[in-house]
Formats: structure tokens, sequence, C-alpha cells
């Protein structure tokens, strides 16, 4: 990183002297004008209204119209502008952070300690810790005064510019003054999709879009030229919501079974990645079950019943959710099958109890 700022924080009588660094950055693929029919560059020039000529940045200043009347301000008139030439963070009160409006937040800055004796910079930042307050400040940055807001991050101290109270914009729409009713029952539902979706915050889980599927669709484009097919490329376009307005309630409940549902995937899910880890014992001769071993001593799946093929094991036990054979006795040596259904008629022949234990 490299800092964009040198300054230093006036906490009562004490100095501390810091670099600032954007704590920030703009990760969008960045992209430019070009003339579709043959491909130049778009070039934005600065040309003067009065004699139609190109000016350099170098012989352009910045002026101010009211009512007609134009007043040109030099750089060196601007910068004779006392706060302009501050390079001081001025601590003006200390407050708790629950005061602080997330709506007021700008840009957000990192400083780092600009001294050999890092000890004042230490102080403050324990002071803030001990006191759990944010600090107010004041300051100037880049031809503007701000306001702002010194806490903690990671043990470094963070500069957030705020919004000035005039800036932030006053929510005043007549559809909140009507007089709604919600019912018991929909303010119950509601909280229950709330409760369905809570979770701890972590960042590092979401993902842009739509600069992934721009970078997917620029890779295509450079591999496969003007031949590139969109369709192809990202697959069928995804179907939208039809603009349909339903019942509250069903859009809910829809909800909270859609979420529901969603878990209980997940849930058989991880069950099957669980299963899938158990060596599996390979599939021998004689009838035995692919999904169940052959063991004495094993019982029947909660949800399986006896394989139509296998026999019952000695010691097994019918499934709860099965059903037993109806007249069939279980033979001495195969074992029951989880997902099998129990042998309605018949009787394990002999060759086939033989044959099982050939192959056991």
């Amino acid at each position: 990183m490299r800092a964009i700022w040198k300054g230093a924080i006036a906490f009562g009588l004490v100095n501390v002297p810091v670099k600032v660094y954007s704590a920030t950055e703009d990760h969008d693929i960045s992209l430019h004008q070009v003339h579709n029919a043959d491909g130049g560059r778009i070039r934005y020039q600065r040309r003067c209204e009065v004699c139609s000529e190109v000016v350099d940045y170098s012989d352009i200043e910045k002026a101010y119209e009211d009512d007609g009347r134009t007043v040109i301000l030099t750089k060196e008139e601007l910068k004779a502008i006392p706060a302009e030439n501050s390079h001081e963070i001025e601590v003006v009160q200390f407050v708790p952070s629950d005061q602080l409006d997330p709506i007021m937040f700008e840009k957000s800055y990192y400083l780092e300690p600009d001294s050999k004796s890092p000890k004042a910079y230490m102080l403050l930042r324990r002071a803030l810790e001990d006191t759990e307050r944010v600090a107010v400040v004041q300051f100037a940055l880049r031809d503007k005064t701000r306001l702002g807001a010194l806490r903690i991050r990671d043990d470094v101290l963070m500069l957030q510019a705020l919004l000035w109270a005039d800036e932030v914009r006053e929510a005043a729409f007549p559809a909140l003054d009507t007089s709604i009713r919600i019912s018991a029952q929909e303010r119950e539902m509601s909280a229950a999709l709330v409760e369905s979706m809570a979770s701890d915050f972590e960042p590092e889980q979401f993902t842009d879009d739509y600069q992934a599927q721009l970078r997917q669709l620029i890779e295509a484009k450079l591999e496969k030229g003007d031949a590139l097919d969109t369709e192809e490329t990202f697959g069928a376009e995804a179907e939208g919501g039809n603009g349909e307005v339903i019942d509250l309630m069903e859009a809910l409940k829809r909800s909270l079974d859609k979420k529901r549902a969603g878990g209980a995937a997940a849930q058989g899910s991880s069950e099957d990645e669980s299963a899938e880890d158990e060596p599996a014992e390979p599939a021998k001769r004689g009838g035995r079950s692919k999904t169940a071993g052959a063991s004495k001593t094993s019982t029947a799946s909660k949800t399986g019943t006896a394989s139509k093929t296998g026999a019952a094991s000695k010691s097994s036990t019918a499934s709860k959710t099965g059903t037993a054979t109806k007249t069939g006795t279980a033979s001495k040596t195969s074992a029951a099958a989880k997902s099998g259904t129990a042998s309605k008629t018949g009787t394990a022949a002999k060759s086939t109890a033989k044959t099982a234990r050939k192959g056991a």
C-alpha cells in the first residue's frame, strides 16, 4: 500500500504522527469505450467552448457560476484556504459507537504510526479500547474538510470519513404513513422465516457474481472471438418472477417450506457423504446385497427391509418400518440389505443357502 497523506492526530496536547492509507479498493474489471465500427479507442478532450481549442489540464481552473456571473478560483487561491493546508486530525469528542448511524459512513482509511516511537499511537488505541468509545474527529483531505470517526480494527487505528448531517437526506414517503394491520400469524411466520435464515455473517462466503461472469465472458470472447455463443457460455437464462401478486401469508408459507426443504436436502447430502466415507465391502457371489454386509449379528436397517434375494441373518431383526416376511423362513447365512424388501412368499431354497455359504 502507498500512503496518500501524512498528518498527526491531535489528542488533547498529545500529538500522534500518522500515515494515511486507503483501507478499501475497487475490484471491478476496468473497461474502456471504443468505436463499434472499427474498435478505435474513444478519448475525451477538454475543449474550450469559446475558442474551440483543446486545453491542457495545467491550464484549467475551477469556477463558480451564480445568476450568470462566473467567479474563477485559481489553484493558488484554493490552496490559500486555511483548512486546506491543515494536516491535523483533531479529536473533538469521544462518543459511544452505537450513536453513529451507519448511513453516515463514507470512505475508510488505515492509520500507521509515523514516528520512531509509536508510544503515543499505542496510548490512543488503548484509551479507545478501555473506554469502549469512538473518537469523533475533523480533518481536511483532497480539497474537502471532513468529519470522521476514529476507531480500532485488528489492532490498527482506522479513520472513517463521515457525511455531514446536511448531506443525509430525509426519507419522507407518504406510503409509510398509511395504517396497515399486520396479524399475529403473519408476524409469527415472518419471525420463523428470519430464524430459519439466521446465521453469523462471514463476508468471505459472498462473491460478486457480475464480475465473475464478466471475466468468464471476457475469457470466452478471447478464446472464441465473434463466434461466441452467450447461451453456451452461461447456460440457459434463469427464469425470473412473473410479477404475480400473491397472498402475503402464502408467500411466507412457501418461503418457509422452501427453506425447510433446502435444509433437509443439505442434511441428507451430509449423511450420504458420511456413508461414503465408510469402507465398502466388495460384493461377493452368493446373492449378497451390494449395500449390506453379511454378518451373523447385523441388524436390519431402520428404513430398510430384508432383501428379496437374500435371506435374513441368524440374529438380524426386522426393520422398524419394513415388512416382515409373511410366510418365508429366514436363511441362516445371508445379511439383511438396507434397501431391500422382505420376501413375501416362499422359503429360502437350500441351494441358495449353500451358494451363500460358498460366497461367504
